[in-house]
């Protein structure tokens, strides 16, 4: 069946979003077509806000909305452990818990040689900055428990034990 121009550049533009397929993308599009255009337009003025104001933290790598992101500002976080992560979304994952009360610092990803992902494209020389001159007494490495994360995870503890900084893998 042929959509209108309109529709199917909506359809095409929805199944670009990680997980959307052409059926979600359908759901999602008909829902947007089918609501006022006050809420197309929220949601539209939503996702030019989040690129507008949302980058990320000059210290930790977070997303932020200001230079330093809300954690990373907060007097109640305790700098002296980082728990080091792949990815900002990890963060909201550990977050949840609220068992950890440190600071962050993201890579921007995990150390993957097939895909061509060496030491140089994640913020590692980032992180030994902070280490180097910031109070930290210990470091969690919670990348994930696949390939990438534990490679990433073990040259992370190369580099950092001869600091004699503590090296905890969270499972």
């Amino acid at each position: 069946m042929q959509s209108a121009p309109a529709i199917q550049k909506l359809l095409d533009e929805l199944e670009r979003l990680p997980g959307v397929g052409p059926k979600s993308a359908q759901r999602m599009a008909y829902w947007i077509l089918n609501s006022d255009r006050a809420t197309a337009l929220r949601l539209a003025q939503a996702i030019v806000e989040v690129k507008d104001t949302v980058h990320f933290c000059s210290r930790c790598f977070n997303y932020a909305e200001d230079e330093l992101c809300e954690i990373c500002a907060s007097s109640r976080r305790d700098p002296s452990a980082i728990c080091v992560v792949s990815e900002p979304r990890d963060i909201a994952a550990i977050e949840r818990t609220a068992a950890y009360s440190g600071v962050y610092h993201v890579l921007g990803g995990a150390l993957s040689p097939m895909e061509g992902i060496g030491p140089d494209d994640l913020r590692i020389s980032e992180l030994m900055a902070r280490l180097a001159s910031e109070d930290v007494t210990e470091v969690l490495l919670a990348t994930n428990p696949n390939v990438e994360g534990e490679t990433t995870a073990a040259y992370l503890a190369r580099l950092i034990k001869p600091l004699g900084i503590k090296v905890t893998r969270l499972a």
